[in-house]
Parts: structure tokens; sequence; C-alpha cells
């Protein structure tokens, strides 16, 4: 195994490469500033197309956190274009928000604030201020975690509202995309919450952050993290009445390292404990969405009894963390087997070995999913931070 490791590490830091590289040459917008709105599945910029906040956000990630690796300047300045672009054009200091989109001319064109949005900003920012010190990054990462904490927070109920008019007033459609249930709280945005409320707390020491990640960490435990079945429940009303959807694999794994992840950061024994057996319980029945090729299928209808049957890119590189913690929680090589195993099938069927980059995935007869390569959902931070993380991880 060993030896397999030291590969494996090998082959992932070679495609980081390729990964950064991609985006480096690719998408850059030098018409109008920034990084351009979307390129399609051909790899054709698509001209004056939207820009997204959480693409713009995970780009800015991505270069501050691979800089710390790479030690490459040209790294370092992508994620000073990022933080830049961000600051001018999506931060609302009017509102102290965050527009969801704007125009390629860079005007805004969706301006509610939907808090999974200013989420991955804080995230971005955190990680910028890292490699920067540059204080504005920290500073406005620091306003839209109060924003969120005026606005957001259910002091009632616990836990967090999705969205919200520019001035933060209700709003009817709450969703993130047209396929999530347009419910009030949910498992996804409570997730990147906590991950962004972490990585603050890395470069800001503050008490009532880490008593509010604490309380969040708590809450997603108490209701979304379903003990029985091992999933993750998804959508809640704002009493916390569920209302019953897919078992969604990617977001399973996800959570499975990730919030044991923050826990850690925030070092609080008692919930590092507990995120350690959540974490190898849901390793363990999200097994049951692997395919016989090493793939991760996307969703599960319980209610139909049908398999949503699509194998996402974002899907693989969350699966390939979330055993490889699993491993190093327990030892068992059998996790680590799915790692490798899960490895070979993205090399097979997810890379695009011509030009670069993740397909978006494939479908059950392994043809391609013919949507973006780089958008706003497709961006470079679920592949990169599997290869990330599994770097700093392996220690040969």
């Amino acid at each position: 195994m060993p030896a397999n490791l030291k590969q494996l590490k090998s082959e992932l830091t070679a495609e980081l490469d390729s990964i950064l590289n991609y985006w480096s040459k690719h998408t850059l917008d030098n018409q109008n500033e920034g990084f351009v709105g979307q390129i399609d599945f051909n790899d054709h910029i698509v001209a004056n197309a939207e820009k997204g906040s959480v693409l713009n956000s995970r780009i800015l990630w991505t270069f501050s956190s691979s800089y710390q690796i790479t030690k490459k300047e040209n790294h370092k300045e992508i994620a000073k274009r990022a933080f830049e672009y961000l600051s001018k054009y999506f931060y609302d200091p009017e509102f102290n928000g965050l527009f969801w989109s704007i125009n390629a001319d860079k005007t805004p064109k969706d301006t509610k604030n939907q808090i999974y949005a200013l989420a991955f900003a804080i995230y971005g920012l955190s990680e910028y201020y890292v490699i920067s010190q540059d204080q504005k990054a920290l500073e406005t990462a620091v306003n839209l975690y109060k924003s969120i904490q005026k606005y957001s927070y259910d002091p009632v109920n616990k836990g967090y509202l999705e969205a919200f008019t520019r001035n933060w007033q209700p709003i009817e459609d709450l969703r993130l995309s047209d396929k999530d249930a347009n419910e009030k709280k949910t498992m996804n945005t409570h997730l990147h919450i906590i991950e962004a409320y972490a990585n603050l707390f890395k470069v800001w020491k503050d008490e009532t952050l880490k008593k509010d990640s604490i309380e969040l960490l708590e809450t997603i435990e108490k209701h979304f993290i379903n003990t029985e079945t091992g999933h993750l429940r998804l959508f809640f009303d704002e009493n916390w009445i569920e209302k019953p959807d897919v078992i969604s694999y990617g977001h399973d794994i996800e959570a499975a390292w990730l919030l044991l992840q923050c826990a850690e950061v925030l070092e609080e024994e008692n919930l590092i404990a507990n995120y350690k057996k959540h974490a190898v319980q849901i390793a363990e029945v999200t097994k049951e969405g692997f395919d016989t090729d090493g793939g991760l299928w996307y969703e599960f209808e319980p209610k139909e009894n049908e398999l949503i049957a699509e194998k996402h890119w974002w899907v693989q590189a969350e699966a390939l963390i979330g055993f490889y913690n699993a491993y190093q929680l327990t030892g068992n090589e059998e996790y680590l087997k799915i790692v490798f195993e899960n490895w070979n099938f993205i090399k097979k069927h997810i890379l695009d070995h011509k030009n670069g980059e993740w397909f978006w995935g494939i479908h059950k007869d392994y043809s391609l999913i013919q949507k973006d390569k780089a958008g706003f959902w497709k961006c470079p931070y679920h592949n990169s931070r599997a290869c990330l993380e599994l770097i700093n991880r392996i220690k040969t």
C-alpha cells in the first residue's frame, strides 16, 4: 500500500497542477476583468455570460489554498485578481451583502443575498488572507459573517434561513437551483456556513465566532444527520419539520470529512469525538452508492426506489477525501481500496485528457453529460480540494 500511496500522491500533485493550468489559461476575462462566466462542454467560451459569485469565490479559495503548496507566483496573482473582482463588483457595501450574479459588463444582475454565496465568499476571503495578509479581505469576511448572524440566524429555533432580497427582506424563491426544494433551512447551506466559519476562525480567533460555530455544529448534528440511516436529511421548514427528499451521496461523503475538520479547527473535544463517529458511519453507508466501476452515483430517490444514474465530477472528488478520511480514522484498508478504485474511475471517465479539467460527469451508459466545463456551478473547488486534501494527508 505505501508504494501505491506514493504514486497516488504524485498523480494528484500532477492533477492539481493540471487543474490550475486550465483555469489560469482559459478562464481569465481580459475584456471585462475577472473570469469568464461560462465555458461550455466543447471548451468554447460563452460570450457575455453572467458571472456567479460562487464561481468567483471558489476560484479565490482554490488559488489561495493551492499557492500554499505550489508557491507559484501566478497562482497568487490569480487569487489577487479574484479578490479584487469580488471586492469591486460582487460585494455590496450599501447593504453589507453579496450579489448572487453580475452581468458581463460588471453591473449587478441578481442582487439577492443567498446565504450559501455569502458563506463561500467568507471561505475564499479567509483563505486569501492567509497568503496576502490583506486586512480588507479579512474585514470583508467579518462583515459578511456579521450579516449572516444578523439576518439569517434564527434565534428562536436555531439554524439559518436560506435567502433574502438585496436589502435583507424575505424572498419568495429561496432555492439555490431549480432542482432544490423551496425550503427555509437546507443541509447544503448549513454545511457551507460552518465550512466558512471554521476557515474564518483559523485567521480570526473571535470568541463569538467560535460560539456561533460550535452551536452550528450542534444544530447540524441534531437535525441534519440521521444516525439511524447514516444519511443526511436535506430540507426543512423554519420549525425543523423535514421535507423528505433524495439521498445525496456526494453531500453525505462531503459532510463526513468536512464537519469533522471544522470540529477540529474549533478544538471542541466532544464534537470531535462525535464527528469522528459520524464520519465513519456516513462513509460506511455511502458505500451503497458505489458502482462496480469505482464511480459513486449522484443521488437515490427512496420514494420511487430509483437511482439517479449519473456520476458527477464533484461527487467523485468528495469521495476521495471522505474515504481516505475514513481510512485514517479506522486503519481499515477497505476504505483505502475504495479511494484507489474511485481515482481509477476518475482517470478513466472524468478527466478530460485532451483539453484539461474534469467533465461534468457521465450517464449510466458512460456517455458524457454535456454540461459546462466552467460556470455557475462548475468550479475548480471540489477537484482541486480533493487533490490538496490528499496531498496533505498522505504522509510518504
